[in-house]
Formats: structure tokens, sequence, C-alpha cells
């Protein structure tokens, strides 16, 4: 199983049209995928329940709060217990042997960090790193269970800010993913984002193995860039706008975290009603539609991108 967490701190720049369509795409080709929706907007939940559907079926006892609830995240839950599988999408991806399934978010789940946060610190400096690793390695342990090997993919939308919600879906990841618009509020945090990533992992790892912790030695962990994608791309005569390549090429000349090839570009008409049918635009428009091709390409592109070495 891998997986990949997909975020940026800006808002708006179709991180989650971009993780219902990968996920959809990729289920597509027969895999097994699990979304985890983790952005209380609920945007990705949306994307395949109706606001309707949510409320009579999902909000009470199957998203992602109730999991996070509680002494401590998974003591009165079991993760996969709020694990459900989308009929709409899932009509049109069963006859290629793939699934997609989701664990849906909640609108209440931005109060979740200071929940967690309250449950940091101790008496001693061991206990404290204690509740670190017990609390930051979370949502790791959960999806180490067995009863998860059945996924070839997990992909986890993170909310837009690097709170503790957040820092448990880093600590889950094998890759990160980073979507970006091609404008300067867009690009302005992917360094801050990269450098945030390094203090956790680094802290993280320097915890692993401390005496009367949760962890052992071997469960330090190394997240790794995928890279940027950079979406809601204008196009002009099947390039990039000027200016948005203008910051395409900056980043890709400044950044250390690599920037894919493929984009997906800025299409109402596809990517407009997300959640209005629950089935992403990936799987609705025709095969040789020109965004359809496009975003293929920047699915295999990911795909083939995970077994690189590209280090958080």
């Amino acid at each position: 199983m891998r997986t990949v967490a997909v975020m940026n701190y800006k808002g708006g720049v179709g991180k989650t049209t971009l993780t219902a369509n990968l996920g959809a795409e990729i289920a597509g080709r027969g895999h097994r995928v699990l979304l985890l929706d983790l952005d209380p907007q609920a945007n990705l939940t949306f994307s395949f329940y109706s606001v309707d559907e949510w409320r009579e079926s999902l909000r009470k006892d199957s998203t992602i709060m109730r999991w996070y609830e509680g002494d401590m995240p998974g003591r009165e839950v079991d993760l996969h217990d709020l694990v459900v599988t989308p009929p709409q999408v899932n009509q049109v991806i069963e006859p290629s042997g793939g699934r997609l399934d989701l664990i849906p978010s909640h609108l209440k789940l931005i109060d979740i960090d200071l929940r967690l946060a309250a449950k940091l610190g101790g008496t001693t400096l061991g206990e404290s790193k204690r509740k670190f690793l017990e609390l930051h390695g979370c949502l790791a342990r959960a999806l180490k269970a067995d009863v998860f090997e059945e996924y070839d993919l997990v992909l986890i939308d993170c909310a837009p800010n690097f709170g503790l919600v957040t820092k448990t879906a880093i600590v889950a990841s094998d890759w990160v993913l980073v979507p970006a618009k091609a404008d300067y509020l867009s690009t302005l945090g992917i360094e801050y984002l990269a450098g945030n990533c390094d203090e956790l992992v680094g802290e993280y790892n320097d915890y692993v193995g401390h005496r009367g912790g949760p962890m052992q030695s071997d469960d330090s962990i190394q997240p790794r860039f995928l890279g940027v994608v950079f979406t809601m791309i204008r196009m002009y005569a099947n390039k990039p706008i000027s200016t948005q390549q203008n910051y395409i090429e900056e980043v890709r000349l400044n950044s250390r975290i690599p920037v894919l090839n493929g984009i997906m570009r800025d299409s109402p008409r596809h990517f407009g009603d997300a959640g209005e049918r629950g089935i992403p635009a990936v799987l609705r428009a025709p095969i040789d539609d020109e965004v359809v091709v496009e975003f293929r390409k920047l699915a295999q592109e990911i795909v083939g991108s995970v077994g690189g070495d590209q280090r958080a």
C-alpha cells in the first residue's frame, strides 16, 4: 500500500479536484484506492455524496471526526469501520475490477486540532516525547492494520494548514503531493511547506525509540515529495499562458521540490460541478477529450513517480 498526502497551505488551488479525479482515474485502471478526507470543508466527501446524503447517512457515525475524538484517536472506533464505498462512481469503476473507497470528513473537524494539542505535553521530558509520538503517529499506526492491505493506494486530502491533523497525515504518508496555482500566493508557501515537513520529520525521528514510548527504532519516517502539480492552468495554443508559465519556470528553477510535467487545466465545464453527479470528470467525459487526455497523462506521471527518491 502506498500513501500520498495531498496538501498546500493555500486553499482554492484545486487540491480536492485533483485528489478526487486522481483517485477515480487510478481506481478505474483496476486498482483499489482509499480516499481519506481530512479537510474540514469536506469537499472531497461532497465530490461523491450530496449534502443530503452526508447528513442522513454519514454525519453521525461515519466520518473521520469520530476517529479523532475521544481520549486518544482510534480508541473508540476502528478506522476501517468508517470506510464507505460511494455507489455512483463505483458503478463506473466496477467493470475494471477496481474500487474507490472513502473515509468521509466532517465540518466540525476544524475543532479537533485544538483538542489534540491539549493532549500534548507532560510532567517530564520522557512523557512529552511519548505523547508526541503517540499523537503524531496515530494515523500511521491505524493504516498499518492488516485490513488496509487490500488497498494499492491511499490518497489523503489535507486541510490547507499545518495543524496536528495534517501532521498525522504527513507522518502516515510515503509521499507528499503539492497542488498549486501558477500565481504568487499559491507558490509563496511551497518552500515553507518543505521546511515544515523537514522539521516535523526530524523531530519525530529524534523521538522514535525513546524509552517508554509506543514506537520502535524501525518506525522512523521518511516521506518524499512526489512534486508540485500546477492546477487551474489557463491554456493558449495548447500551452499555459505566459504569466502562469513564468511562475511554473520560477518554481522549477528555484524549488527543491520537483515540478511534475503534467498539469491540470482550468476547465469549469469539467470540474465546476464536482459533487453534483458523484462521478469525477475524468470518468465522466469522453476518453478522447483533451482535458481527460491531459489528466490521464498527469495520473500516469504521478503513478510512475511513486518509485522516485525525492526526499521531503
